[in-house]
């Protein structure tokens, strides 16, 4: 199992705040040290909820510039809201100053508010085949492919991006939220699968997992690819002790979330029927209700919270199904001085998940 850092912070301070981003620059130098593969950076606009990052590639630069090791990816470019050529430009800039370090997470969205940024705001309804198709173009963009486009006096002209990047293909993982059909998207177009436990279990995960290989197989792809799982996550000695430390922040994290979502239920992909949903019924009691039940849910099922016995039972379920990456989204609230005190705990449960085998060798020495 393969342990990487995710970021996806609520911030809700003054516009005026220093430091707000110490937590991850910090945090990613640890992780290069300590054998972690992976930094995930989001795309988030207008909002509080993962407001930090309104652009992954600018904070991944940031990262690039001080890890030597480590993977620097999105998660995930929002691309039905980008023209390609952009995305290539940009990425390819940090894919030189991390020296081929760079992966791409790139998601087709589903909040219609960042679609006020697009060049075509009609491109919400269109956004699963938009996404599709940009795909292919910052595939081709990146492998130095000419693309051909009509500039403003008519003309039509063949561009090829400027840096070209150090890798020759980009390294690319599709997020799926809840939907089969995403999955099976990733599998067939040979991309790696990044996904969250949000509005599905882990065994429904598992039954999508199945779902990815075989499209892979099916497309005669010749690897299993990667499946990335973004988990919330804090680790300690003691189940209670954790419970409690991580309790009120991670109910005031999943509020901003819960804030997001009910401005646009019907959008959310991880929502079941979500015109049964009378948000004028729900009181201050009920939504800090909902709130405690969610907090519960992740603590005991669907996050990386506790003691190392509580953790290694949660990896052992991942392993079952077949994940291969945890992303480890460490940013939920609680204080940057506790998080980073806890990051070690964190590493002591990556080398217990990874034993390092006996060899005959080594027992007869």
């Amino acid at each position: 199992m393969e342990f990487s850092l995710f970021y996806f912070a609520n911030h809700e301070d003054s516009d005026h705040q220093h430091n707000k981003y110490q937590l991850i620059l910090d945090s990613a130098r640890w992780a290069d040290q300590n054998n972690f593969v992976r930094l995930w950076t989001p795309e988030r606009h207008f909002h509080s909820f993962g407001g930090l990052s309104p652009n992954p590639s600018v904070l991944a630069a940031a990262l690039a510039s001080i890890t030597s090791n480590i993977q620097i990816c999105s998660g995930s470019v929002v691309l039905p809201l980008h023209d390609p050529i952009r995305v290539a430009e940009e990425w390819a800039v940090v894919d030189n100053i991390s020296e081929g370090r760079v992966g791409l997470g790139v998601a087709c969205g589903w909040v219609p508010n960042d679609f006020v940024i697009s060049e075509h705001q009609a491109d919400f309804d269109n956004r699963k085949e938009i996404f599709a198709d940009k795909i292919s173009t910052l595939q081709a963009l990146w492998r130095g492919d000419s693309h051909e486009v009509t500039n403003p006096q008519g003309e039509k002209i063949k561009v090829q991006t400027i840096p070209r990047p150090i890798q020759k293909e980009v390294p690319m993982w599709i997020t799926s939220a809840a939907n089969p059909d995403t999955f099976r998207q990733a599998g067939e177009l040979g991309a790696n699968l990044l996904t969250h436990l949000l509005g599905q279990t882990v065994k429904g995960l598992g039954e999508k997992i199945i779902i990815y290989r075989e499209a892979r197989k099916a497309a005669g792809h010749a690897d299993d690819g990667i499946v990335t799982l973004m988990l919330h996550t804090f680790v300690s000695d003691n189940d209670d002790e954790v419970h409690d430390l991580v309790r009120e922040p991670m109910k005031k994290y999943l509020a901003g979330s819960l804030n997001l979502a009910s401005a646009h239920l019907a959008s959310v992909p991880f929502i079941q029927n979500p015109e049964k949903i009378d948000l004028e019924a729900l009181t201050p009691d009920i939504v800090d209700e909902t709130l405690e039940a969610s907090f519960e849910k992740y603590f005991h099922f669907n996050g990386l919270f506790g003691s190392f016995d509580k953790c290694l039972d949660m990896i052992d379920q991942l392993e079952e199904i077949d994940v291969d990456e945890i992303a480890c989204l460490i940013d939920f609230g609680v204080s940057s001085e506790t998080v980073m005190e806890s990051l070690d705990n964190l590493n002591v449960l990556r080398i217990l998940a990874n034993p390092i085998p006996i060899t005959d060798d080594a027992s007869s020495g």
